[in-house]
């Protein structure tokens, strides 16, 4: 279904018949000017408005089957003293993230139309402002204003045509990042004291107050990121269940949790999810976002570690047990629940990551002798088998489903890159060479591709922290370069584990927020 944010025909009417009450200049201020009142679902914003010298009020359109937005907006200019645009917005306060992908629709009628981020203290139009902005003749730029009626001033991007946007405050400042989508970001940065509590929306501006220009925004997200000062593993934030369509790059929220969920996997029929949460496993019912907790036990301090048997009948899962010093103990259990039985025997750490085609054995990083490198153990019991013996860390191990190769990433040149080898470790070969730390390499079910989570360098090769920006990256199997697909808050439990849809055209994933939205279905 698609909302329309206008005024319905009946409020038209009553409208005319006000007219004894109003004169047409009180009218028509009304009309393009209190558009926030008007009928219709926002999404996730609290309102919108026309700012400045606009002669054709503007508006918005939200899909919520796609959750993408249309807005429209006249408006003379963004520049020199004072502004002219249409505004969506949300009051935010503190520190945020936002982002989204946009296009102008149309050729357009003057080239310096534009869309972007905004965020500034009022509604007024010559109040200071920080803007993320991409123009109609491809200028992207950080613009600013410093002060009230002083003159508006901008950093160019070294890019062009860029269609991702977002932009970052953590105190008083603010970083914008653009892209090509598919490319990695180019980022500017800039410090400003807007306030505290600032306006925070998507704005379009045509460049022309008598004329009207639209653009489409898809994947935009208002992200609270965690604190600066948050303790790893003993603080959490919230977390979006995300699915991600793979021929779009479009991606849909489909939950929502004030807790930190992690690392979903796809049921082989398609229709459900499994994530890990607060110890316990729980699998979503994507028909009706209902929730229910998977029986394993009493094995119930599970990590991010976890997936389903090629046939579709186990689960095998890494639990931090207690009577192991909390080191990670591998077990199985059917997919139904029930008492899990073990599976590694030492109490060093073990972190389960695939299965074997034909479900005879699992592969999994294990800890020995201060040493993490990949094993793989037959499902049924028995000793493990060591596959790699390279100093550094070794981890995330996953079988392509001919069985052919294992996937893994190794830090052994320094960075974080994804390998593979034959299943019986030999033939280990580098697979990635790039400037980022790359992590869960997860071969889709058809065999084509390779999804896998990139964090930037400044992270340590061998960590892969929660609440960092991190890209979803593809490539394809046969080889070729990699494409970003997604562009996320989030890192550790976004991706560790299998989680492609069974027809290899959807990926499920976890981003991060503590901002939460009730247009979505809400866990506890």
């Amino acid at each position: 279904m698609i909302v329309i944010y206008t005024y319905p025909a009946s409020h038209f009417f009553n409208l005319y018949n006000m007219k004894r009450l109003l004169s047409s200049a009180v009218l028509m201020l009304f009309l393009s000017r209190d558009v926030s009142a008007q009928q219709g679902s926002l999404g996730i914003f609290e309102g919108q408005t026309d700012v400045g010298d606009v002669k054709i009020p503007g508006g918005l359109i939200y899909d919520p089957a796609t959750q993408q937005y249309t807005v429209s907006g006249a408006g003379n200019n963004m520049w020199s003293t004072h502004d002219g645009f249409h505004f969506v917005w949300r009051k935010i306060k503190g520190d945020f993230i936002v982002s989204t992908r946009g296009a102008l629709i149309g050729k357009g009628v003057d080239p310096h139309r534009k869309f972007g981020w905004m965020v500034r203290p009022s509604l007024d139009s010559t109040v200071p402002h920080v803007n993320a902005v991409i123009h109609g003749d491809g200028l992207t730029s950080l613009q600013f204003r410093r002060a009230k009626d002083s003159i508006t001033e901008q950093k160019v991007s070294t890019i062009t045509f860029a269609d991702v946007v977002q932009l970052m405050r953590r105190g008083n400042t603010y970083t914008m990042s653009v892209a090509r989508n598919g490319e990695t970001f180019v980022t500017d940065q800039m410090d400003l004291n807007l306030g505290d509590e600032v306006y925070v929306g998507l704005f379009v501006c045509s460049h022309n107050s008598a004329v009207l220009e639209k653009a489409i925004f898809s994947n935009t997200r208002f992200s609270v990121p965690a604190k600066p000062d948050f303790i790893p593993y003993r603080e959490y934030i919230g977390s979006n269940l995300e699915i991600l369509d793979l021929q779009t790059t479009n991606s849909t929220i489909i939950y929502q949790s004030p807790r930190s969920l992690q690392a979903p996997n796809w049921m082989k029929d398609g229709k459900s999810l499994i994530y890990n949460s607060e110890g316990l496993l729980y699998k979503f019912d994507l028909a009706t976002a209902k929730t229910e907790v998977i029986n394993t036990g009493m094995v119930n301090r599970n990590n991010n570690d976890h997936a389903i048997s090629f046939d579709g009948k186990m689960l095998a899962i890494s639990h931090n047990s207690r009577e192991d010093s909390n080191k990670s103990i591998i077990f199985t259990v059917p997919i139904t629940g029930g008492e899990p039985k073990r599976l590694t025997t030492k109490t060093d750490h073990s972190y389960f990551h695939g299965w074997s085609p034909d479900d005879k054995f699992l592969v999994f990083t294990g800890q020995r002798n201060k040493e993490f490198d990949i094993y793989k153990i037959p499902s049924a019991g028995g000793d493990e088998i060591r596959l790699t013996s390279n100093p550094g860390l070794e981890d995330g191990p996953e079988f392509t489903p001919d069985g052919k190769y294992i996937y893994f990433n190794s830090s052994r040149t320094g960075l974080m890159q994804i390998y593979r080898m034959k299943p019986d470790g030999s033939e280990q070969e580098q697979v990635t060479s790039d400037e980022f730390n790359n992590w869960f390499a997860h071969p889709s079910p058809d065999g084509k591709w390779i999804v896998y989570l990139s964090f930037t360098k400044e992270v340590k090769a061998d960590d892969h922290p929660f609440y960092k920006q991190v890209y979803l990256r593809l490539m394809p199997a046969s080889g070729g370069p990699s494409k970003v697909i997604a562009y996320v808050y989030g890192g550790q439990g976004t991706i560790n584990t299998p989680s492609w849809s069974p027809d290899s055209k959807r990926i499920a994933f976890i981003s991060n927020t503590s901002l939460m939205f009730d247009i979505f279905p809400r866990g506890k």
